[in-house]
């Protein structure tokens, strides 16, 4: 199983795709790092995002019990606070990752994010933690219309730096605060989308090449396509918010509250009447949302789909065919 701990909805953004800048938890009402113990032992991930994670006082308490909790531990940020990303570098090491979210090339990033000196902040991040010898960093993207001729040059960038590029689409849903997030010319998005599935397929990188498949879900995604693979947020997965409210999610209109951890302990939660309710609406939900917290566990999950997506694309490239590849469909 994995996890999103959603540690603070503070942010030193303003970020066009999102809002919750706009609402701010207040400290007092944030999870404290005790209730991290709560949380089941043994997952495979745990992602901490906020808001901005590096608002939190106490995020290297919170770090420290994730972990224990989990094989693998990846912190969302920003990357503004170079400083307090070393510091959490130097005291963990290679035990965690950083994703910092860079939306563009300087002028764009700066914009869209609304942060002066953001990409020159996030660039000196992510350069620092790679000459740190910190091996689980990279980039993340969230595409629009109005930034998606960046994503060919970002992912270059990312590659020659010996990086990760991770990508997303804009989305609507309580988390983020909107209900306008939209495609003006949704096609030539896709088509970003798919040039990247493209060169990640070229390379020898297996991991690169089950990117692709993600990246052409995003093309589908865009073009109101969907979902390739069942959703099974909340059994797969799930998320805390800053309150402590277990949720399959955050991609729903409004938050599915399975339980809240500071009254539960996480079986009682994960166990009960609500929680399976809540997973019958997921199955039943029809948003189709493409991101790589749920996508990536179904993924995993149902490994032969995309893999015979691979397989089949790997040998057209191989075939000196025409540099396009097969869509992503529902199965």
């Amino acid at each position: 199983m994995e996890a999103c701990l959603i540690v603070t909805y503070r942010c030193n953004a303003k970020c066009y795709m999102c809002n919750t800048w706009q609402h701010p938890t207040k400290k007092s009402d944030e999870y404290t790092s005790e209730l991290v113990k709560k949380i089941p032992d043994g997952l495979k991930f745990i992602n901490i995002t906020g808001g901005e994670p590096f608002l939190r006082d106490d995020l290297t308490e919170i770090v420290k019990i994730a972990v224990e909790k989990s094989e693998r531990v990846v912190i969302s940020s920003n990357g503004f606070f170079t400083d307090k990303m070393v510091k959490m570098a130097e005291t963990f090491g290679n035990k965690i990752g950083f994703r910092i979210s860079i939306e563009g090339l300087p002028a764009a990033n700066d914009e869209l994010r609304g942060i002066k000196n953001g990409f020159d902040h996030g660039i000196r991040t992510l350069v620092t933690l790679h000459g740190m010898g910190i091996t689980d960093i990279g980039f993340g993207m969230t595409v629009s219309d109005r930034n998606a001729k960046d994503i060919l040059e970002l992912y270059r960038l990312s590659n020659a730096m010996g990086l990760e590029f991770a990508t997303a689409t804009t989305h609507n849903s309580f988390y983020f605060h909107k209900s306008d997030n939209g495609f003006d010319n949704a096609e030539m998005v896709a088509g970003e989308f798919e040039k990247i599935a493209v060169e990640l397929l070229k390379t020898n990188k297996p991991k690169n090449w089950f990117r692709a498949y993600f990246n052409m879900g995003l093309a589908n995604k865009v073009r109101g396509g969907k979902r390739p693979l069942n959703c099974e947020v909340g059994t797969d997965v799930f998320f805390m918010d800053p309150f402590g409210n277990i949720l399959p999610c955050n991609g729903s209109d409004e938050p599915m509250v399975m339980g809240n951890l500071k009254e539960q302990n996480f079986d009682d939660i994960w166990n009960s009447e609500r929680a399976e309710n809540i997973r019958k609406q997921v199955q039943c939900c029809n948003k189709e949302c493409w991101m790589i917290g749920s996508a990536s566990p179904a993924m995993k999950k149902h490994i032969t789909i995309p893999l015979k997506w691979v397989v089949k694309n790997k040998l057209k490239l191989f075939l000196n065919k025409k540099a396009c590849i097969e869509p992503i469909v529902k199965e």
